[in-house]
């Protein structure tokens, strides 16, 4: 399989020779008004500082610890907003899947469709994401190694789909933690353009019993070390109270944070695309 070089999300396009670009939002749809605020704001942001931007929503979170935990509007109804967003916002918009059933209807609204890290050898889920002809984002699993995806990307190019990604997200390392290599970049490079999750990178997994902990204070250095190993694009979970989040509120950025992080980005990416 030749390596895909570049990747496009509505009109943002990721990979050899690109910008940075950031894919953000919310972990998972709150509300529709949240939505828009916070998109509108991130948006704002990622104008000033110069990075293409993608809103990403979950809207169902299918793998919460806790079967009690808020898993969002589900499928129709988090369609009907994501659709919005695009619309008010004029942004490209993101969201996982779960069931193969549920990638035609999923294909007719979002502009990229993820597999979660969980789901990401999932042939059957793959070929339906790959069959709608969008951008198919695979989050590598916890437990791959970084030449196994390959074979995700094969399962999607399988069906004549090569607008593919690769997003890292850290790597079991015993129990409740994750641990980031960052050869994975390059490596995972040889196959698609690569997506750096750096707040899912900062989870501890279980760690709080019937949730997910996390170490939010390391999402600057990790997101900076992945863009200077070869990351294309930065994918962050964002806030703009991450004490009241319904998902993830250990590792959600602080949206007040936004504009120095991507700025910081911005200037690594500068400096290792013109060695």
């Amino acid at each position: 399989m030749n390596p895909i070089e570049t990747a496009q999300i509505g009109n943002v396009h990721i990979g050899n020779q690109q910008p940075l670009a950031l894919i953000g939002g919310p972990c998972v749809i709150e509300s529709l008004e949240h939505c828009l605020a916070l998109g509108r704001a991130i948006l704002e942001i990622s104008q000033k500082v110069g990075i293409p931007y993608i809103f990403k929503a979950s809207f169902d979170k299918a793998n919460r610890s806790s079967v009690h935990s808020y898993r969002g509007p589900g499928l129709e109804e988090g369609l009907a907003i994501l659709q919005q967003v695009k619309a008010e916002l004029g942004v490209p918009v993101l969201s996982d899947i779960h069931e193969p059933a549920q990638a035609e209807p999923a294909g007719r609204v979002l502009d990229s469709i993820q597999i979660p890290a969980f789901l990401s050898r999932q042939t059957d889920l793959l070929v339906a994401a790959g069959r709608t002809g969008k951008n198919v984002n695979i989050k590598k699993g916890q437990f791959l190694s970084p030449e196994e995806c390959r074979l995700a990307v094969q399962k999607v190019a399988e069906t004549g789909n090569t607008n593919c990604l690769l997003t890292e997200r850290g790597t079991f390392f015993g129990y409740n933690r994750l641990v980031n290599d960052m050869t994975a970049m390059p490596r995972m490079r040889r196959f698609a353009p690569v997506v750096y999750d750096a707040t899912h990178s900062c989870q501890l997994p279980g760690s709080a019993g019937d949730r997910s902990g996390g170490a939010r204070e390391f999402i600057e250095p990790l997101a900076l070390a992945a863009i200077a190993a070869g990351a294309d694009a930065i994918f962050l979970e964002i806030h703009d109270n991450p004490a009241q989040a319904k998902s993830d509120p250990a590792t959600v950025l602080p949206l007040e944070q936004l504009k120095a992080l991507l700025t910081r980005c911005k200037a690594v990416f500068a400096a290792v695309r013109t060695r």
